[in-house]
């Protein structure tokens, strides 16, 4: 009985994988239809054929191939993205001004410097959108990544307390998880990069 229930399980799985795996391919097709008509806008047959012959190929290969899954196509936050993308936005909006304010001031409004950061999200997809979102953002870049930590070049006052706030870090395991994520007060692995550390060789 014990083997019969454990072979149940193993098959409802299985069909789970699968029902999973045609949901991101249509996703998928739904997704490059939208951006194949932002692109394009015709609707002669020809051309409309010609789309939907080059998506169903793009989505067959993909499927072939195995990468549509839950981080190449991440569906579980496609809903929260829309509560997201706007505040990230607004942010990308304030942080221009901040820049063009800090190129015409000059002087001490520019104060650039490397940061550590430690990000709270616990999954690949949530760490690659918290580091892309830190280098869509004007004034700061993420230029290096190794599991859960980055390293940042910020280039003004205001980026740094940004960051320094730990609330894009928040928001973004809020968006990942789907619940409030750790509180912006709970950020205390942001640092100043060491830099007289920085051409030091390791420790053996």
């Amino acid at each position: 009985m014990k083997s019969q229930g454990l072979r149940s399980s193993g098959f409802a799985d299985k069909i789970l994988q699968g029902n999973l795996r045609v949901l991101h391919a249509v996703s998928l097709a739904i997704v490059l239809t939208v951006v194949w008509w932002l692109l394009s806008g015709y609707l002669l047959p020809l051309i409309l054929a010609l789309g939907a012959g080059s998506i169903l190929s793009v989505v067959w290969i993909a499927h072939r191939m195995d990468t549509v899954d839950h981080e190449s196509h991440p569906l579980h936050i496609a809903v929260r993205d829309f509560t997201y993308f706007p505040w990230l936005l607004w942010e990308i909006v304030k942080a221009n001004l901040d820049v063009a304010k800090a190129i015409l001031t000059g002087g001490d409004a520019i104060r650039a410097r490397l940061m550590v950061v430690k990000a709270t999200q616990l999954t690949e997809v949530g760490r690659v959108a918290y580091a892309n979102s830190i280098t869509l953002t004007p004034g700061t870049v993420t230029i290096a990544a190794k599991e859960d930590v980055l390293t940042i070049h910020a280039l003004t006052p205001v980026a740094y307390e940004g960051l320094e706030s730990g609330d894009m870090d928040r928001r973004v395991t809020a968006m990942e998880l789907g619940k409030g994520g750790p509180s912006a007060s709970a950020q205390p692995a942001l640092q100043d990069y060491p830099e007289d550390k920085a051409d030091e060789e390791p420790e053996a």
